[in-house]
């Protein structure tokens, strides 16, 4: 199998840019310098380590694992399946000595500064599988082979002060999907990756011969993939049978109205995401950090003294870009990584119901007296028709939220304590679990566990009880 070394990013594709974000994810953290403790230990996320490594203390696990649902819309449906991560390049300086060259931890010259590092080249591989066939299967061998560049290093009058040595290791994979057997127009579609190199001999060899940031984008033609967080009531069951190892896949690329909870493209990400992540369209480029905040991390580059932009510069040429971009910045730039106000009213009911008060005309919504409009302890909202409030009981589906407690939760009874609306129109539903022996406590201290409103089912069997509060 060719794999392709990839030197440019197409940031005009949202999956492939979502992608990116996934593959860089803690390469390199702030203050971007090599001798910053936190960049001391990379490559946290997506690292598939040879055979081995582990149960030797070395490296991390081999192998990842996803399924995922599949609905066929033609006669022949075929998966295009895309393997992308990093080869670790290991960044050496030499110093040009009168015998050769011999490795020094920093070289200036003409006043740009080296030091020893190790950088990343992207990897990517694709393969298709048609699932027009029962018990289809596809598999394909991942051959990156080790190497070695030299860069020269020159003064002005062209002779050689030194040179960078850039060396890989080979790294070696495979990449398997199965889809079948078909049911109906459903079926079930499973993937894994292998690191299959040979045993490391330790921990610098098990990294240099590892699949950094890995992870699979499929997509699919004359068919569509399923959201495993929110399926369609058909897909339901096959969903809850799916099961997935180190990763998790999420639909990808833009939602289409039309067929909600289904598309092309599903990103196997490494990462927990939610379904159609997105890259903020005020984001000016990568920080290496998609937990952060731009803004924060902007304003952090600008607070370094010259000399420690100049050592971050000299760690990597993405940690340059970084600064050299921030120092570029306008203001108007940086204003729009403030944030974006989108519609700050108080979420009325879709439906024209609005049982959360709106904010008066002529009213600011960050100033107190908009806040005596909205009361969370009387507001309601409408769920499937039926007003929810302090005292409601409902059962509790957690579904498309990040927190992976709120899993425990699930069918769970609860009592709804408050009702909120935040300032782009959502609304927050807190509650207290009725079985849990410390609710008088949470709700005492007002230490609420928070749903969406379609993440909770009212039950109109059980008459609405006061608080404790209330009791009390």
């Amino acid at each position: 199998m060719t794999v392709e070394r990839q030197k440019q990013h197409d940031d005009t594709d949202r999956v492939r840019a979502v992608a990116d974000t996934i593959l860089y994810e803690g390469y390199l953290l702030y203050p971007y310098r090599a001798n910053a403790r936190k960049n001391h230990s990379r490559w946290q996320f997506g690292v598939l380590g040879p055979p081995g490594a582990t149960a030797s203390g070395l490296g991390e696990p081999p192998g990842l694992a996803a399924q995922t649902v599949l609905r066929t819309l033609g006669t022949e449906p075929v998966i295009e399946v895309t393997l992308r991560f990093l080869q670790l390049q290991r960044r050496t300086v030499q110093r040009r000595t009168g015998e050769g060259f011999e490795t020094v931890p920093e070289l200036v010259v003409v006043g740009q500064s080296w030091v020893g590092w190790d950088e990343a080249v992207e990897c990517s591989c694709a393969f298709s599988v048609a699932v027009a066939t029962e018990n289809a299967h596809g598999a394909t061998e991942v051959a990156v082979p080790a190497g070695e560049d030299t860069e020269l290093l020159t003064e002005p009058d062209g002779t050689v002060a030194g040179r960078l040595l850039r060396t890989r290791r080979a790294v070696h994979a495979t990449v398997t999907v199965e889809a079948g057997p078909i049911d109906g127009d459903l079926v079930r579609v499973s993937a894994t990756v292998t690191n299959t190199g040979d045993a490391p001999v330790d921990a610098d060899d098990a990294i240099g011969r590892s699949l950094i940031g890995a992870h699979l984008i499929l997509a699919a033609t004359e068919a569509r993939f399923v959201s495993l967080l929110e399926p369609p009531a058909d897909a339901a069951a096959l969903v809850g049978t799916c099961t997935h190892e180190r990763c998790f896949p999420v639909l990808a690329g833009d939602p289409d109205p039309a067929v909600p909870g289904e598309a092309p493209v599903v990103l196997v990400s490494p990462i927990i995401l939610y379904d159609h992540p997105r890259v903020a369209e005020q984001s000016g480029g990568d920080l290496f950090d998609a937990t952060e905040i731009d803004e924060i991390l902007t304003l952090r580059v600008l607070t370094l003294t010259d000399e420690e932009k100049a050592q971050a510069r000299a760690t990597d040429a993405r940690a340059a870009e970084i600064v050299d971009r921030c120092e570029a910045m306008t203001p108007e730039e940086l204003q729009a990584l403030h944030g974006v106000l989108r519609d700050p009213g108080r979420g009325a009911d879709p439906m024209g119901a609005g049982p959360i008060p709106e904010v008066p005309d002529g009213v600011d919504w960050w100033t107190e007296e908009a806040d005596t409009s909205v009361r969370p302890e009387l507001d309601t909202v409408l769920v499937q028709g039926m007003p929810v409030g302090q005292g409601s009981l409902v059962r509790l589906h957690p579904s498309r939220r990040a927190d992976a407690q709120d899993l425990f939760f699930r069918d769970r009874l609860a009592r709804v304590a408050t009702v909120h609306a935040d300032v782009d129109g959502g609304t927050h539903v807190g509650v207290v679990l009725t079985d849990d022996p410390a609710a008088d406590l949470h709700e005492w201290f007002g230490r609420y566990l928070y749903f969406a409103p379609d993440e909770i089912e009212p039950v109109p069997d059980v008459p609405v009880q006061p608080s404790r509060n209330e009791e009390s």
